[in-house]
């Protein structure tokens, strides 16, 4: 990346000391910090030091620490709140630096319906369902594994 996108970066400026976070843990290569929009009480964000917008881009290394570092967030996350669970998602559009969600989650709340709604849109729609045939699941792995 270019400098000055890395200097408009806010992941990057957090990274670097520059702009104010709630650490949560980290090791060499990754961040766990708070979300300061959160969905849930404690939901953070796992961040790779190293600026890279799409964590498909992250060395091997960069992904085991990201994994690692949210694995012990997550551990925190559980410990703290006694969620039903921590919801895992990667994110990237509107800040394009990788960034994991790690969001604490309970039966019925928003990120619970949220995906609750999602898993009924995929198996209800026509579209979706097409695509579950063994035909287009067979295509989709013969493309991916060729790719």
């Amino acid at each position: 990346m270019e400098t000055n996108q890395e200097e408009s970066c806010i992941f990057c400026e957090i990274v670097a000391g520059r702009a104010k976070a709630h650490r949560i843990c980290d090791d060499d290569l990754s961040l766990a910090i708070l979300d300061i929009n959160p969905l849930s009480k404690g939901h953070c964000l796992v961040i790779p030091k190293r600026h890279v917008p799409w964590w498909h881009d992250l060395t091997d290394e960069e992904v085991e620490s990201l994994f690692r570092v949210a694995k012990k967030a997550s551990q925190k996350i559980m410990k703290a709140f006694s969620p039903d669970f921590v919801a895992i998602y990667a994110r990237g559009r509107r800040i394009p630096h990788t960034h994991i969600f790690l969001v604490p989650t309970y039966g019925g709340d928003v990120l619970d319906r949220f995906f609750n709604a999602l898993e009924g849109f995929q198996e209800a729609t026509a579209e979706l369902t097409n695509l579950k045939s063994d035909e287009e699941l067979g295509e989709a792995a013969d493309l991916l594994r060729s790719a």
